[in-house]
């Protein structure tokens, strides 16, 4: 599997952009997680991001936070989390980043951490309430291991804090779409447009815009913009809540497809 910044690198090469799938891990349980992987990998998915549940999701909407809960009553722990994908990431195409909290990684140690997280496979992470003025330690940590740790600009980020962010964030810089939470939303905020000129007039690292995209034509709309990739998460967390096994993967492949098309 390759690197993330190798992945942009080829798409990029090919005028291709790219779709970056969200799924909590063990929401509805850990096996059709992975099986949810599958179908993503199979059906147009270019990186995937894999959610660990955490208590107290503060950047998550209500699909993401109920999911993380239902997770958690389950079982499903960072443990288990790096065990499924140890199993799994060899033989996926797209490269696996993990989204997860600080207070996880602390717990276990960052030097533990990373060293699971190279064991399972897994090529990025995101930790959505780690500023870049404390980052230092885990992005030294992470550059050593291999990892590439992705950072986000918010749309109330100053120039000055965009070009800081975006000398640090390895891999593609994460522009969060809206002010608050990750959620369906019925239109993507126009100034995404403006915000993605601004950070590519500081860096030539790939942008990906997530947050709030929930829509085949959300997702055409950022890439016309000029994103490099769109991240959707809470639409493929829904999908995944309801049914049957079954049904709950057909939905996810179907809306895949869906959203792969509409930014090719």
């Amino acid at each position: 599997m390759t690197t993330i910044s190798q992945h942009f690198e080829s798409l990029r090469q090919n005028n291709q952009r790219a779709l970056i799938p969200f799924v909590t891990a063990g929401d509805p349980n850990l096996d059709i997680t992975a099986e949810a992987l599958r179908v993503l990998d199979a059906k147009g998915a270019d990186l995937i991001e894999l959610g660990v549940p955490y208590s107290d999701p503060l950047a998550d909407g209500p699909v993401i936070q109920a999911a993380a809960t239902r997770a958690l009553k389950q079982g499903t722990r960072l443990a288990s989390v790096f065990e499924m994908a140890q199993s799994l990431t060899r033989s996926l195409r797209s490269p696996l980043i993990l989204f997860t909290y600080y207070n996880p990684i602390l717990n276990l140690g960052i030097t533990t951490f990373l060293q699971q997280l190279v064991a399972a496979g897994i090529k990025g992470l995101v930790v959505p309430d780690l500023p870049v003025e404390e980052a230092s330690e885990l992005l030294q940590q992470a550059d050593a291991a291999g990892i590439e740790v992705i950072l986000l600009v918010t749309p109330t980020s100053s120039k000055q804090r965009i070009k800081a962010i975006a000398a640090q964030s390895r891999g593609f810089i994460y522009l969060v779409s809206v002010t608050g939470v990750t959620g369906m939303r019925s239109q993507i905020q126009t100034g995404v447009k403006d915000a993605i000129a601004e950070i590519r007039s500081v860096t030539n690292k790939p942008i990906g815009v997530g947050f709030g995209i929930s829509t085949p034509e959300q997702a055409r709309q950022v890439i016309d913009w000029g994103a490099d990739a769109v991240i959707v998460g809470s639409a493929f967390v829904q999908r995944l809540a309801e049914g049957t096994p079954y049904r709950r993967l057909r939905a996810v492949r179907d809306f895949c497809s869906e959203l792969k098309t509409a930014i090719s």
